[in-house]
C-alpha cells in the first residue's frame, strides 16, 4: 500500500510541477497585455511567487527520487501560451485575462488541496506543509484578482463611448450565456464519468440551476434586443466535450474532475463578477441584479464541490486499488 501511495504522491507532485510551469508562462505574458498598471503589478508580483512554487515542488520531487514529466511540461507550457494569446485576441483583454487567471488560481488551489491530502495519506508531512503553504498563496492571489474585477471591467471599457455601453453589456451577457452552455455540457458528461456518487449528485443538482441560468441570461439578451452568439456557444460546447474526453481517459478521474469543476465554477464567478461591473457602468439595474443572483449560486456550487475534494480523492484511490489509510 505504501509503495502505491508513494507512486500516487509522485504523480500529484509531477502534476503540480507541470501546472506551475504553465502558470509561469501565463504570469510572464500577462503584465504586457493586462491593459492597466495595477493589474500588471498583480501579475508581476505573483510571477515571483510562482517561481518560488516551482522551486519548492521541484525540490520535493527530487527529494522523493522522482522527476517531472518532460512531455507533460511541454504540453502545459504550450497551454499557457495559448491561454495568454486567447486573452490577447479578445477586444476586452483585461476582463478576459483576469477571469481566466482567477479560474486558474482556483485550479491550483484545488490541485494543492488534493496534493496535501495524498501526502498526508502517504505520511509525507514535509510535502503536506509545502502544499498547504503554496495553496494559501494561490488563494490569496485568487482573492486579489476578485478584488479587481471592477478595475478590469473599467480597463476593458476605457475606449468605449457611453452610447456603446449597452452594446458592450449585451456582449458580456452573450459571453455568460456561452459559459452556461459549456457548463451544461460539462455537468452532463461529469455525471457519467465522475466515478463518485456524491460528486455525480452535486453535478446533477447544479445542472438544473445551470439550465435556469442560461434561460434567464438568454431572456435578458432578447429583452435588450440582442441575441446569443451561436458560433461562440458552439465553440464552447465543443470545448466541454473535449474536456469530458480528457477526464474519461484519466485513471484518477474523480479527483481531477472535482478540481476542474471547481476551477470552472470560479471562471463563472469571475464572468458574473465582471458582468455585474459592466451592468453597473451601463446603469442597468436589472442586469446587475441578475448577475448578483447567479453569482451567489455559482459561489455556493463552488463551495459544495470544494467540500467534496476529500471524498473525491478517496474514490480516486479506491479506483486505483489503493485503500486509504485509517
Amino acid at each position: 500500500m505504501t509503495d502505491s501511495l508513494d507512486s500516487q504522491l509522485e504523480k500529484y507532485l509531477s502534476d503540480a510541477y507541470s501546472i506551475e510551469k504553465q502558470a509561469l508562462v501565463q504570469m510572464k505574458m500577462a503584465p504586457g497585455i493586462a491593459g492597466d498598471a495595477r493589474l500588471a503589478k498583480l501579475f508581476e508580483d505573483h510571477c515571483r511567487e510562482t517561481e518560488g512554487h516551482e522551486r519548492l515542488i521541484g525540490a520535493r520531487l527530487e527529494a522523493r527520487g522522482g522527476s517531472p514529466s518532460k512531455v507533460k511540461n511541454a504540453v502545459m507550457e504550450a497551454g499557457g501560451v495559448g491561454f495568454a494569446l486567447f486573452a490577447k485576441a479578445q477586444p476586452d483583454t483585461p476582463g478576459k485575462l483576469v477571469a481566466h487567471a482567477h479560474s486558474y488560481e482556483a485550479l491550483e488551489e484545488a490541485s494543492y488541496d488534493l496534493l496535501a491530502l495524498v501526502a498526508e495519506q502517504a505520511g509525507d508531512q514535509e510535502t503536506v506543509e509545502v502544499a498547504q503553504r503554496i495553496r494559501d498563496e494561490e488563494i490569496a492571489m485568487k482573492q486579489r484578482l476578485a478584488g479587481v474585477f471592477d478595475v478590469a471591467a473599467h480597463a476593458s471599457l476605457r475606449e468605449v463611448e457611453p452610447d456603446d455601453l449597452d452594446e458592450q453589456l449585451i456582449k458580456y451577457l452573450a459571453d455568460a450565456h456561452a459559459l452556461e452552455q459549456q457548463a451544461i455540457e460539462l455537468l452532463e458528461r461529469g455525471q457519467t464519468i465522475a466515478g463518485d456518487s456524491a460528486l455525480a449528485s452535486l453535478f446533477e443538482e447544479h445542472l438544473a440551476e445551470t439550465r435556469g441560468h442560461a434561460e434567464r441570461v438568454e431572456a435578458l439578451i432578447v429583452q435588450k434586443g440582442g441575441r446569443t452568439s451561436s458560433v461562440k456557444d458552439a465553440a464552447l460546447r465543443l470545448g466541454a466535450l473535449n474536456w469530458g474526453g480528457f477526464f474519461a481517459a484519466h485513471p484518477d478521474t474523480p479527483g481531477k474532475l472535482a478540481a476542474f469543476a471547481y476551477a470552472f465554477e470560479n471562471l463563472e464567478i469571475a464572468g458574473y463578477g465582471l458582468l455585474r461591473c459592466v451592468a453597473a457602468h451601463a446603469g442597468d439595474g436589472h442586469a446587475v441584479l441578475l448577475a448578483e443572483q447567479i453569482l451567489a449560486e455559482e459561489r455556493a456550487a463552488a463551495e459544495k464541490i470544494q467540500a467534496e475534494f476529500g471524498h473525491a480523492l478517496s474514490s480516486t484511490l479506491v479506483e486505483q486499488g489503493i485503500a486509504p489509510q485509517a
